[in-house]
């Protein structure tokens, strides 16, 4: 169980189509190990933004919140499994929830891969060696969104058009929710501003 912790992340970055099919029909991949991912990748921005070389980290000391970096990591990742939940339920798409946590949290190795190492050797390099470092992280997130792309397309068994008008689909509700949510909490702050001032006038007075 502990070997495929390890090795079938492995697997999934350098052969992902036979890997996401496995995840689908083989039942292959946990849940646990989706969970390890998420982690890995928070501590890979935490860690880049404390400890980068000064030469490519333009992060204030004084503004670094860990509990920011966890949120931005977290909420995301929620968003868009919900978002690409929601949109593949309508268009006959055949990926579980939980498919989809595993096929997004798996497509996340190739990030905790290069940024964890890329950050410590960012620390030794000279200003000419920084266009690499810049290189090796696009290729991290390059890698990532082909993974992504790969694996929603395998579990829903779409087409690559299909895939492609999923994805974008999904990022727009994931607009629509942020949307949503902000106005919701926008309209619960001002009802709790309306009681309040009743409560403090209605104190006023007696």
């Amino acid at each position: 169980m502990k070997q495929e912790l390890i090795r079938f992340p492995f697997q999934v970055i350098f052969k992902p189509f036979s890997s996401f099919w496995d995840l689908k029909y083989d039942n292959k991949g946990s849940m646990k190990a989706s969970y390890l991912l998420i982690a890995f990748t928070i501590i890979a921005f935490i860690l880049q933004k404390q400890y980068a070389g000064f030469l490519v980290n333009y992060t204030d000391p004084r503004a670094i919140n860990s509990i920011m970096d966890i949120i931005t990591v977290v909420i995301p990742f929620v968003l868009w499994v919900v978002a690409n939940w929601s949109i593949t339920t309508l268009m006959d798409g055949e990926g579980k929830f939980t498919e989809i946590v595993k096929v997004t949290a798996y497509s996340l190795t190739p990030i905790v891969i290069v940024y964890i190492p890329m950050t410590f050797i960012s620390r030794y390099m000279a200003q000419e060696e920084t266009a690499f470092y810049y290189l090796m992280l696009s290729i991290a997130s390059l890698w990532f969104m082909w993974l992504l792309f790969v694996g929603i397309m395998t579990i829903h068994q779409y087409t690559v058009m299909k895939t492609i008008v999923t994805m974008v689909l999904t990022i727009i509700v994931m607009g629509i929710i942020v949307f949503l949510g902000a106005l919701v909490l926008s309209m619960l702050q001002q009802i709790y501003d309306f009681i309040y001032n009743i409560y403090r006038e209605l104190l006023f007075r007696t």
